[in-house]
């Protein structure tokens, strides 16, 4: 096993014993989440800390984190405390369903990269999917915790893979949230997205903003835009 720290160009990490490894679906997603410096912010399911990490540089408030994996949960603590950040991070090891429910606090901004992983069959029937990739924390239960600490202005972010997507949308809304943005993510040139940024508020949207991404040309270099989007944070751009 490889145990060397990852490191991008304002903090490094561990992430060899975590759950949430650093990988493309949470660099993208934390960069494309908007913070401001007043904001205080939830990381549902933190991993070894990643979102938490970048929301810190691009200058969130402060982040608690909630996780309940064991190691998980020490490398994310670790990562936290050798950071710059550090006077802005922490960790929790709990169940998000126990956290909220013992938990008064309110937050501007809960995100979340959940472990829901895209079908390889498809998608005929929706429960045998939701059953099979859902494992112990279902949409609903995921949902009802971030609605129980979200304040009334507050924003839901999430990254799911595309048709967990668009179960997860039917699901929000029906309990009360309603898709403000979503940033479709397509891995190379020419291909349909296979994941989805989304962000969701209280209020009704007259019109959603969407965004389609393209990771990789079809030559399988990185886009431009890509390349552009994440300079801010990996060594080789």
């Amino acid at each position: 096993m490889d145990c060397r720290p990852f490191f991008f160009k304002k903090f490094g990490m561990f992430h060899h014993r975590s759950t949430m490894r650093v990988g493309t679906d949470a660099v993208l997603f934390a960069q494309w989440v908007d913070v401001v410096s007043s904001d205080n912010a939830l990381d549902i399911g933190t991993g070894s800390g990643i979102i938490p990490l970048i929301l810190a540089q691009k200058g969130v408030g402060s982040v608690d984190a909630v996780e309940l994996d064991s190691d998980s949960y020490e490398e994310a603590n670790l990562n936290f405390s050798i950071s710059v950040y550090s006077d802005r991070l922490s960790v929790v090891q709990n169940d998000v369903r126990d956290y909220a429910a013992n938990n008064e606090k309110k937050y501007d901004l809960i995100v979340s990269n959940p472990p829901f992983y895209a079908s390889d069959v498809k998608p005929i029937k929706a429960k045998k999917v939701m059953a099979r990739h859902v494992s112990t924390l279902s949409f609903k239960d995921l949902i009802v915790a971030a609605k129980k600490m979200m304040k009334e202005d507050a924003r839901f972010a999430l990254v799911l893979p595309f048709y967990e997507s668009r179960l997860f949308i039917k699901e929000a809304e029906s309990l009360g949230l309603h898709l403000q943005k979503e940033f479709l993510i397509s891995p190379i040139e020419g291909k349909e997205p296979n994941r989805v940024n989304m962000q969701f508020v209280f209020n009704e949207v007259e019109s959603v903003e969407t965004v389609l991404f393209t990771i990789r040309n079809k030559d399988y270099s990185y886009t431009e835009e890509y390349k552009e989007f994440l300079k801010d944070f990996y060594l080789d751009f």
